[in-house]
């Protein structure tokens, strides 16, 4: 029997686009004898749709075409079963139930452990890491706190809320001062390089932690990494076991690597290739020690986040003083770096397998845990007796 598989992508994010592409790709590659995959789509306000219709990446040109014929639905949990039910008509009907949840989502609302949240809520087994993971893999500073405590290494940085640089922008810049520029600006809990500038002087800090703001209420600087190169090796597995991919090297035509670099494809727009378009060498060109620290890193991250299924841990290195800095992890990467896998003698198919059998190793394990207790410790309590309002 097959197992029905719900792919859920889109999102209330910037980074909505890219989980489309992602998802797709990953859906294409789905063995159709194993899985029965069921498209989820999730618009920018939050919708969720179903049909055969989101299969086809050209419909997402025509969003109104797109919510004319597919079904509004809901997920929840039915008696035991996991059902996605039209939202819509007279009676409401079933239109299929789920054994899985993969979600293949990026940035907030999706990423983050929101919607991990949900789906632990109604029980549902599911793919990529759990809501601490989810969160501690979104937010760079909540990362960089963890990391740190683990001995591994970051580079330099500090941290503030939005309304402290509006109160008293002065006062901000000041605790700023022990960093030394050039700097990097970024919302601390997006991704794909959105929101993201680099500042040579006071004068462009001021103003980029301004366009910073305008995506995220906290806000992470740091010191740009001299020398720099920037490599990325991908992890699968979960707390107990863990395989490393191959190492690759990325190349931009800029200060950094923009959202342009990594998913827009010419003129044509937005690559159907997604993160796999980007520049890159692999397997990157190494010092045996730099390569065996980033691996180390990559592991030590990996476990420190509590991390789980494939993600991609992008690294910085100051090629003069061969020092190696973890930059930050990526809880559900760019076409789920397929690319690094394919290279390490591991086919998409077989890494999307590896995926869901982890989701569902995951989900047993939760499931040997203790809960809830049968006994209820309410009964016969007293403690409210007198209380206005409660009812006898």
């Amino acid at each position: 029997m097959k197992i029905k598989v719900c792919v859920l992508f889109g999102g209330r994010s910037v980074e909505h686009e890219v989980s489309i592409i992602t998802a797709i790709q990953a859906i294409n590659k789905m063995d159709k004898v194993k899985y029965d995959i069921i498209p989820v789509y999730i618009d920018k306000s939050g919708k969720w749709y179903t049909g055969s219709m989101l299969l086809d990446i050209e419909i997402y040109k025509d969003l109104d075409l797109l919510k004319r014929y597919a079904k509004e639905v809901v997920l929840y949990n039915r008696d035991g079963k996991f059902v996605l039910q039209n939202k819509k008509g007279l009676f409401k009907s079933i239109i299929t139930d789920v054994d899985l949840a993969f979600p293949i989502m990026h940035g907030t609302n999706g990423e983050d452990g929101t919607l991990q949240g949900y789906l632990e809520t109604i029980g549902i087994p599911y793919c990529e890491g759990n809501v601490s993971a989810s969160v501690l893999g979104q937010d760079k500073i909540f990362q960089k706190q963890v990391l740190k405590e683990n001995g591994v290494s970051v580079v330099k940085y500090n941290w503030f809320f939005d309304t402290e640089f509006l109160n008293d922008p002065d006062k901000v810049i000041k605790s700023l001062e022990k960093l030394e520029y050039p700097l990097i600006i970024k919302p601390a809990t997006l991704g794909s390089s959105v929101g993201i500038s680099i500042a040579h002087n006071e004068i462009e800090l001021r103003e980029y932690i301004m366009d910073a703001i305008e995506y995220d209420n906290k806000i992470l600087v740091e010191e740009v990494v001299p020398n720099l190169r920037e490599v990325n090796i991908s992890v699968l597995g979960n707390y107990e076991r863990q395989e490393l991919s191959v190492i690759e090297e990325v190349g931009s035509k800029h200060e950094l690597l923009t959202y342009e670099d990594k998913y827009v494809g010419g003129k044509k727009g937005i690559s159907s290739k997604g993160m796999a378009s980007a520049k890159r060498l692999i397997p990157a060109d190494l010092d045996p020690k730099v390569e065996h620290d980033i691996q180390e890193y990559a592991l030590k991250t990996f476990r420190a986040l509590n991390s789980s299924g494939v993600v991609r841990i992008d690294f910085l290195i100051d090629s003069k003083e061969n020092k190696v800095y973890v930059n930050e992890i990526n809880s559900i990467p760019g076409s789920l770096s397929f690319y690094l896998w394919d290279k390490t003698n591991k086919d998409y198919p077989e890494l999307l397998d590896d995926v869901i059998n982890l989701g569902i190793v995951n989900y047993k394990n939760k499931n040997k845990k203790t809960t809830t207790f049968k006994s209820n410790i309410l009964e016969g309590f007293n403690g409210l007796k007198g209380v206005k309002g409660i009812k006898k």
